[in-house]
């Protein structure tokens, strides 16, 4: 990054919504809640009780508040004579989209937030539930509409009289992160975060629950936690993984187990007993702010309050580990580990890189990425500083693309605070900030950011008189940054020290002051980790990596933390790897023995006579360390774009495994067997959905190519049609995040897709079918409600369209329910709906 300073002044500069906001706590109960002293009881299931009461397929929810209060209040009320102090709105659904006209968000939530209060709630959560659609870069939806959404209700919210708000149910990090940002910056009131997971661990987008636990309590979420997905006993352990990673309380809302059907009614198998067993272990690993999800009831809250009788919040032990992450995976360095960030992705002293930045050849980029990911960095720096481009437009671009190719956290490498903003704000994850430094301006731009998003912050050792010669001087200045981020908040685990290196060549006091300076940060400022971008002390000289690897030996020994190298040169990551087996890091060696038990330290032979034979160590620096050339084969490297999810090369390099071949051989020998590994990936947990969709995207754009090369041949009689597929979202149900992925899969896999779009009639649904006489349908449906809404479209097709096969999927969808609505196929994700299609299509 540039040491000059900020950009200022600038319009686009938007510090009224980082300004501080001192919280609106209701009572000291709640206040000593939100210490973490004190337990807090949440109300159950709405939807499955007002199901329980007759709610109609289709009928939104949220309406009784307006239509029918009396209904919602008697719900509320049961709850409150369970012993629950917290009522939860009947607001999941209640944005502008989802209400489509039939109410405006200000009546619902006042009604709501009404309805609640006159249950005799203690304490009333405006509940924000997710908008129902997925997020840019994976859907259509830009984070910025989606902040808006949860903006709207935010306020009206607030305007209603809410105590606090409870963001729940959310799967993608991202969305979380509009929805925690929305309350922050709109209302002062506390705001409870909870992500929903599979048994797998993860949520449907990949996010693990350290990862989750990490980016929303440094955002500034007050209490955050799981509900919805799982039973209490499957969420117990998931919860227990958040703990050590939150700054802030944890929840718990477990559904009362699987849904069952009973005589065609949907029950619940874990009843109010086994339920709070459950809890109790929660509550004794730390969990301090529990509830219900689906299928609870009053008597499941009434057994809760029981456990709290006489209890005390258990002791936890929140880590002081530095920890980035992105929406996939965390980074994180306990005292005496080291960590590696990528320094390839960017364009200082690179001319390639410089180049591809300002042509827009992204795909050099995440290039770039893919091959420091598989050489061991474990964050990756990102900077766009050209003055000739849109750096804003241009960083924000590529932090957005790199989620489909590597799940690394990102360093956010820019000297213009309104560049550094705008990249973190929607950024999936808990970003490192590259950088603020001693100068008073800087730190008055920067830190406020750091603060307000939950970043960790790079602090270079210079100010107003430049770098200092010595590490004393270093040292002070290290100081003072770490005192303006205290004052502002700012832990000091998320302080990352650079003491800044400089060439050896032109003083050779600096690497000694450098290593000492090192020393002194970690002895006087404990807590704080230490960073260095390692290539700079070798300037000038020759044979620079052994100079480089030397150097960053010498600073391991004195403490550095993280080390900003090109991860694919071997000797820098032979120095990583061989370090961590010297300071224990490496248990038993395991990894280095591994990887390295076949390597050779044997010297070339000379490539010609006189010749001065390479020695091991210089031969080795010249080796990538795991990023081997892309293959010279069309048909290899077609493959691997896809499972890379580079989109930029594929249409030539499939136009020339036509020209090899032909174009049935391209799909059924090329991007179909790829796409096949891809599913297969996302099967074991390798792959999550960004990097699917990724791939996905690749496919598609084979196909398209494919497609463009025979019809200009005039050919495409050629080329046998794989089917159609009807797909929609079933009546009364306006969730399709599931069925547009199982949409863009099919079709990247060669099917013809008819979406019929979302809250969709059965009469619609078999007329599509029957008009094309398509054979195989599919049908989603998020919302427990909207099932007899499946069994019907079914049941009409099983009359009107025999021939077609039916496969369903969705959140409240399990095979039980699929055979008791008549389903002929059950897939549980949009890769097992590509081998059903297989299947029935061919």
């Amino acid at each position: 990054m540039s040491a000059n300073g900020p950009h200022t002044g600038d319009a686009r500069w938007p510090k009224d919504r980082l300004v501080p906001r001192s919280r609106r706590v209701r009572d000291e109960h709640l206040a000593a809640v939100l210490r973490g002293e004190e337990f807090l009881l949440f109300d159950g299931a709405m939807g499955t009780q007002l199901q329980s009461r007759g709610l109609a397929a289709g009928e939104l929810p949220e309406l009784l508040c307006l239509t029918n209060p009396t209904e919602i209040r008697e719900v509320h009320a049961a709850y409150v004579a369970a012993g629950a102090e917290v009522v939860t709105t009947n607001t999941f659904g209640a944005n502008a989209t989802k209400l489509g006209g039939a109410a405006s968000v200000e009546e619902v939530f006042s009604a709501a937030v009404s309805c609640a209060r006159e249950a005799g709630a203690r304490y009333v959560a405006a509940d924000l539930g997710p908008t129902g659609q997925l997020l840019a870069p994976m859907g259509p939806l830009p984070f910025d509409d989606a902040y808006d959404l949860f903006a709207e209700q935010v306020r009206a919210a607030d305007a209603a009289g809410a105590d606090l708000f409870v963001i729940e149910t959310m799967a993608d990090l991202a969305e979380a992160k509009a929805a925690l940002l929305a309350v922050r910056e709109n209302s002062d009131l506390p705001a409870f975060v909870t992500m929903t997971f599979g048994e797998d661990g993860r949520t449907f987008l990949g996010t693990t629950p350290e990862a989750a636990a990490v980016t929303l309590s440094s955002l500034g979420a007050d209490v955050v936690g799981i509900n919805c997905g799982l039973g209490p006993a499957a969420v117990a352990p998931l919860v227990k993984r958040m703990l050590p990673w939150a700054s802030c309380p944890v929840m718990a809302q477990a559904n009362a187990g699987l849904p069952h059907v009973v005589d065609g009614v949907t029950t619940y198998d874990v009843g109010s007993e086994e339920y709070a067993e459950a809890v109790a272990g929660m509550l004794d690993a730390g969990v301090t702010v529990i509830g219900g999800c689906c299928g609870t009831t009053p008597q499941h809250i009434a057994r809760e309050h029981e456990l709290l009788v006489g209890r005390v919040p258990a002791e936890r032990h929140v880590r002081d580990s530095f920890a980035v992450s992105s929406a996939q995976e965390i980074c994180s360095l306990d005292y005496g580990q080291v960590g590696v960030i990528g320094e390839r992705i960017n364009p200082t002293g690179k001319r390639l890189m410089k180049e591809a930045l300002r042509s827009g050849d992204h795909d050099y980029v995440m290039n770039m990425a893919i091959e420091q990911s598989r050489a061991g960095a474990q964050i990756l720096d990102v900077n766009a500083g050209l003055p000739e481009i849109d750096e804003r437009a241009v960083i924000c671009q590529l932090v957005s693309e790199l989620q489909g190719v590597s799940t690394l956290p990102l360093q956010i490498d820019a000297a213009d605070p309104v560049v550094i903003e705008a990249a973190v704000r929607s950024y999936p994850g808990k970003a490192l900030i590259n950088s603020t430094n001693g100068k008073a301006q800087t730190m008055a731009d920067v830190l406020p950011i750091v603060k307000h998003y939950g970043c960790a912050v790079v602090g270079l050792t210079l100010d107003e008189d430049g770098i200092p010669a010595t590490a004393e001087g270093r040292l002070a200045i290290a100081r003072k940054i770490v005192r303006e981020c205290e004052q502002l908040g700012i832990p000091r685990h998320d302080v990352v020290i650079d003491c800044l290196t400089m060439a050896a060549s032109t003083d050779q006091t600096q690497p000694r002051a450098i290593l000492d300076a090192i020393r002194l940060v970690k002895q006087e400022l404990p807590g704080v980790r230490t960073v260095l971008g390692v290539s700079n002390i070798s300037f000038g000289l020759p044979f620079r990596p052994l100079v480089n690897g030397t150097f960053l030996a010498a600073a391991f020994s004195a403490g550095l933390d993280l080390a900003i190298i090109n991860p694919c040169l071997t000797r820098m990551m032979d120095v990583v790897d061989s370090w961590r087996v010297l300071s224990g890091e490496d248990e038993s060696a395991q990894y280095f023995v591994a990887n390295y038990a076949e390597r050779s330290d044997r010297a070339p032979v000379p490539v010609s006579p006189g010749e001065k034979a390479a020695t091991p160590v210089a031969s080795a620096s010249a080796a990538p360390a795991a990023a081997p050339a892309e293959p010279a084969d069309p048909v290899a490297r077609a493959r691997e774009l896809v499972l890379a999810g580079r989109k930029g090369p594929m249409p030539e390099v499939v136009s020339q495994v036509i020209a090899e071949h032909d174009p049935m051989y391209a799909i059924n020998e090329v991007l179909i067997p790829a796409l096949d590994v891809v599913g297969e990936r996302f099967e074991k947990g390798i792959f999550f959905l960004p990097q699917l969709m990724a791939s996905a995207e690749v496919a598609k754009a084979g196909f398209e190519t494919i497609k463009a090369a025979v019809d200009a041949s005039g050919q495409s009689a050629n080329v046998p049609e794989k089917g159609s597929i009807v797909v929609c979202t079933v009546h009364g149900d306006i969730h399709d995040i599931g069925k547009n992925i199982v949409r863009m899969l099919l079709e990247n896999y060669g099917y013809n897709v008819i979406d019929l779009g979302r809250d969709v009639p059965p009469r619609v649904i078999v007329d599509a079918v029957v008009k094309d006489r398509v054979r195989l349908c599919g049908l989603s449906a998020l919302m427990t409600a909207t099932v007899p809404a499946m069994a019907e479209t079914i049941e009409l097709l099983r009359k009107e369209a025999p021939w077609c096969k039916v496969v369903v999927g969705g959140a409240v969808l399990n095979p039980e329910y699929a055979e008791m609505v008549g389903a002929d196929f059950y897939a549980k994700d949009a890769t097992e709906t590509a081998r059903i299609a297989s299947e029935v299509l061919g």
